[in-house]
């Protein structure tokens, strides 16, 4: 009897965060506690008072890292649906309905007892964002609702290293995704989860995982390492036995697998406007390649191109209209055969 394909190509896991954008002066940071740059987790007093320092009200999207990617991959062709926790609010219901209208299978969100999570993403004149998260509904996500059954069906899991600072929960998504004959990426997702796990990080390094995605402040810090190449640490990322996947900006990225080595060439935008979610979008650009079979370098080129497109508009999400007219771009890379819907 033949087995049966997987219903979906990929499910995310991660926390479902209404993004919050805001554009401020350099001089707002002094605000902010901590570095700018990165993320840092907040409650919901400290939310409220930066909100209301804001010189307007923010702008709303949906986010979350690993959602980010999961939404675009999904608008990119994949077949996809979404492991996070949700509030019991209004944004958690925008939030469900604007993943289900971008083709996401809804049926795996779970459901809290408190308001949706939040991210305030205050953009800076260098296009530069600085997060501060209040995670409400989507921290109550506890390790014993985790369990292989969430990944039947799905046969790729692309999860977020914001998950590590629970690394309880972290464990028992990676042991049932993998008990559930998932392949596994992991996306560091910022160099603070690197600094607070990185003993943690190694250990999984040998339990199998197949893709790890990490930025130049990512790789330096899981290494320690502050003057090599980034090609030289892709590939000492790569003798862990994972495909690594190294960001480097406007330098493009690397790709390291055993002996593979490629240098994703950048697209140059001259019209920068928000990096935030830049990094999810490559994400998902590339794994909708790697899991349609496409050769490495082709994925990294589709992984640039959305990239790009992303660091375009203000939030991690390209607007529907310019959606449109990118989609084509995206198409043509696409190898005979493989043509993404």
């Amino acid at each position: 009897m033949a087995t049966a394909s997987p219903a979906f190509d990929l499910i995310g896991v991660g926390s479902p965060i209404m993004d919050l954008l805001a554009s401020v002066p350099e001089s707002f940071l002094a605000n902010v506690p901590g570095e700018k740059g990165g993320m840092v987790l907040v409650d919901s007093a400290e939310m409220a008072r930066l909100v209301r320092l804001l010189p307007a009200p923010p702008a709303s999207s949906t986010g979350g890292s690993s959602a980010n990617a999961t939404f675009n991959a999904a608008r990119l062709g994949l077949r996809a649906t979404f492991l996070g926790k949700l509030g019991n609010d209004d944004l958690a219901r925008i939030y469900r309905q604007c993943f289900e209208s971008a083709g996401v299978d809804g049926r795996r969100f779970k459901t809290g007892t408190v308001p949706n999570a939040r991210c305030l993403a205050l953009v800076t004149p260098d296009a530069q964002r600085t997060m501060r998260t209040d995670l409400g509904a989507a921290m109550t996500l506890s390790p014993t609702e985790i369990s292989p059954a969430d990944f039947a069906g799905c046969r790729h899991a692309h999860i977020e290293g914001y998950l590590v600072f629970n690394q309880a929960l972290a464990d028992a998504v990676l042991n049932s995704a993998r008990a559930a004959g998932c392949t596994v990426s992991l996306d560091l997702s910022s160099f603070e989860v690197v600094a607070a796990s990185r003993a943690w990080l190694f250990q999984q390094f040998g339990h199998g995982l197949d893709i790890v995605f990490a930025n130049e402040d990512e790789i330096r810090a899981l290494f320690e390492d502050q003057t090599s190449s980034y090609a030289d640490l892709a590939r000492r990322l790569a003798t862990f036995g994972v495909l690594a996947a190294v960001k480097v900006g406007k330098d493009g990225a690397w790709l390291a697998r055993r002996a593979e080595l490629h240098h994703i060439a950048p697209v140059v935008v001259p019209d920068v406007i928000d990096t935030n979610g830049a990094g999810d979008s490559w994400a998902a650009g590339f794994l909708t390649g790697y899991l349609l079979g496409w050769p490495l370098p082709t994925c990294g080129a589709l992984a640039s191109l959305i990239g790009a497109e992303t660091v375009r508009h203000l939030g991690p999400i390209i607007p529907n209209a310019a959606w449109q007219e990118f989609l084509p771009r995206a198409r043509a890379l696409a190898p005979a055969g493989t043509q993404p819907r």
